[in-house]
């Protein structure tokens, strides 16, 4: 698979919005007391998006080339999108119009050794670069040994999404709310997916997990998406123990795909505690799990 079916992933997105919606949620009345469809049907999303039903229906059969941004936006309107959704409605709109003119592009692997200085100088707190198909990067050592469980596989770079849904075992005792990590992964993942459908890293990926997992199966089916911007993240860590860290996912302007994630805790607080016991058990350590290959000798 060196691409992804455009058309499938528009209408089966569009169609899963359009069944969650019940008329009610809708303002609409609900006539008659079996509706052979779940959710709202194509007419009444057409009429609340202001479209023709033959216009509406080529779009969700997988259409979205010349559709406007004011179509876009009523389109979110009528199927009660969030800003995550919007986004993705976007980007396949984006990609359906630009079918002819193709650029194979690829998330980054790599980053500048400027940018390892920054981790490096964040001695604190936790911090690593990730791109946008969830590979480990660059990490500081504090992340290093934070996320000791994740580089604990010897294939890099390493991915945490892959970690989730291979290594469901270990990633259910390293993250406390394991369910929720899981379902926001394949979200996260499914969110680029449409902003780069032609990243064969990232369909690779793809395909291995629906191939290996059903748990992604059945989440990559769900045709959710979310942002990752910032939240709460506990944690189970094999020496230190909870951890109940905040973090910020920020996108670096001078690295257009990369992302840098910083975890933090209130000051005195448990986790703050933890963190400092964390530190002092990686300075004792000889080596830990680092991001980077094994040199070849």
């Amino acid at each position: 698979m060196g691409t992804m079916d455009l058309r499938s992933e528009i209408r089966e997105f569009l169609s899963s919005r359009r069944a969650r919606i019940t008329p009610d949620q809708a303002g609409l009345p609900a006539y008659g007391g079996n509706r052979r469809v779940k959710g709202l049907r194509r007419e009444e999303v057409a009429m609340l998006a202001g479209v023709s039903v033959d216009y509406y229906v080529r779009m969700e059969r997988g259409s979205l080339a010349g559709a406007s941004e004011s179509v876009l936006d009523a389109l979110t309107s009528a199927l009660k999108l969030d800003e995550a959704e919007r986004d993705h409605l976007f980007a396949l709109a984006r990609e359906s119009g630009a079918r002819s003119s193709r650029r194979v592009r690829s998330a980054p692997t790599t980053v500048r050794p400027v940018l390892q200085q920054v981790l490096d100088a964040i001695t604190d707190a936790p911090a690593w670069i990730r791109n946008g198909r969830h590979d480990v990067l660059a990490m500081n050592q504090l992340a290093r040994a934070l996320y000791a469980p994740v580089l604990a596989d010897p294939r890099r770079p390493a991915n945490t999404t892959r970690f989730v849904y291979l290594q469901p075992e270990a990633a259910g005792e390293f993250f406390v709310d394991y369910d929720q990590i899981a379902q926001d992964a394949a979200a996260m993942l499914r969110l680029e997916a449409g902003r780069d459908p032609h990243d064969k890293s990232l369909i690779a990926l793809v395909g291995e997990l629906s191939t290996r997992s059903e748990l992604f199966r059945q989440r990559w089916a769900s045709q959710d998406v979310r942002f990752h911007r910032s939240g709460r993240k506990r944690l189970s860590h094999p020496v230190v123990g909870r951890l109940d860290l905040d973090f910020e996912a920020m996108q670096l302007p001078s690295e257009p795909g990369l992302h840098l994630n910083v975890y933090t805790a209130p000051t005195d607080s448990p986790t703050a505690d933890g963190l400092k016991l964390l530190a002092s058990w990686a300075a004792g350590q000889e080596r830990l799990p680092t991001e980077e290959p094994p040199v070849n000798r």
